[in-house]
């Protein structure tokens, strides 16, 4: 009997049903920018309408949120979390998604799964006026166990130079305005993992892990309402590390963001794995969201505007002066 790459395992036939499954659901994200469809070697993409237009990039995965959903066999939220960690990152500039590329690794290719993972990202590009116009999908045995998966994503936006947001515009008085998560989204998941052993004991009367699978909010939407009416001075998208390691990202040097953490709504699960897991209070702001996805920094005298425009938007503090980049009161 002669060696194939099937037998190898590899099956190259359930990669071709992967891309039958999802070819049709990808093109409907495409505009008249895009040049060429699935299937091709590179993706095309035109540019027309801006005057100095500069390219804003982003890439990032899922992390070990992924293990909640492969364990509990749930993977239509997957795919809106890899593009969400990409594209509330470049909204942090100002700039609108433009297109994404997907990769998808695993031990041995599932077509199911894999077209339910990148048909959440098809709902998001939709979502986000923005086309998926390539990926990879790689069946790796031997590098990952059958049953895994691993995603990753890149975005690519776009935003006039002088449009730019940096941070470089903060001054002292300025209003720090809070837009809520929609839960841990993509970061800590190793130790809601740790903390959080049995994904299907009952949280609030469901499953826990519909809890912990709610998708990464989508930011763009929001962001870009607030851009067309208010001057933002900065904007942080509160991933890993949360508010202590993303806002001072932003912050320039000699200022300080003074937030006061008894206006921060943190999110009943939260407090369950702080108390539940003995983790202080300094360590869950170290490594979660706490209920804050992303932070808009504005003139004092927009401040309402901007709560105005986004419902469910709350201001938590200000700009000060200080050596330190954040100051969070307890």
């Amino acid at each position: 009997m002669s060696n194939t790459y099937k037998s190898a395992g590899v099956d190259k036939e359930e990669g071709y049903k992967t891309v039958d499954k999802i070819k049709k659901a990808v093109g409907e994200t495409h505009n008249s920018n895009v040049l060429n469809h699935l299937g091709s070697f590179g993706a095309f993409y035109e540019i027309g309408g801006y005057k100095n237009p500069v390219l804003v990039s982003g890439t990032d995965g899922v992390g070990t949120k992924l293990k909640v959903a492969l364990d509990t066999k749930k993977y239509d939220s997957i795919g809106i979390d890899c593009f969400a960690m990409c594209a509330n990152d470049i909204l942090c500039h100002g700039a609108k998604p433009l297109f994404f590329l997907d990769y998808l690794a695993c031990g041995k290719l599932d077509s199911e799964i894999a077209a339910e993972i990148v048909l959440g990202m098809v709902n998001a590009c939709k979502d986000n006026n923005c086309a998926l116009i390539g990926g990879e999908t790689a069946e790796m045995p031997g590098m990952y166990q059958p049953g895994d998966y691993d995603v990753a994503g890149f975005c690519v936006g776009i935003v006039e130079k002088d449009q730019i947001i940096d941070g470089s515009k903060i001054k002292t008085g300025n209003k720090i305005i809070a837009l809520p998560s929609s839960g841990f989204h993509s970061n800590g998941f190793s130790l809601v993992r740790k903390v959080f052993p049995n994904f299907e004991e009952e949280f609030e009367g469901k499953p826990l892990y519909e809890t912990l699978l709610v998708p990464t909010r989508l930011y763009y939407k929001d962001i870009h309402k607030v851009l067309e009416e208010v001057n933002v001075s900065g904007i942080a998208h509160i991933t890993g590390g949360g508010l202590y390691e993303n806002v001072p990202r932003i912050i320039p040097e000699g200022l300080c963001a003074s937030i006061d953490e008894s206006k921060i709504r943190i999110p009943s699960v939260m407090l369950e794995l702080e108390k539940r897991g003995g983790v202080k209070r300094e360590e869950m702001h170290g490594t979660f969201n706490m209920g804050v996805g992303m932070v808009i920094v504005v003139d004092a005298e927009h401040a309402e505007k901007v709560l105005h425009l986004l419902d469910d938007a709350y201001e938590i503090g200000e700009i000060t002066e200080g050596a330190e980049k954040i100051d969070l009161k307890f």
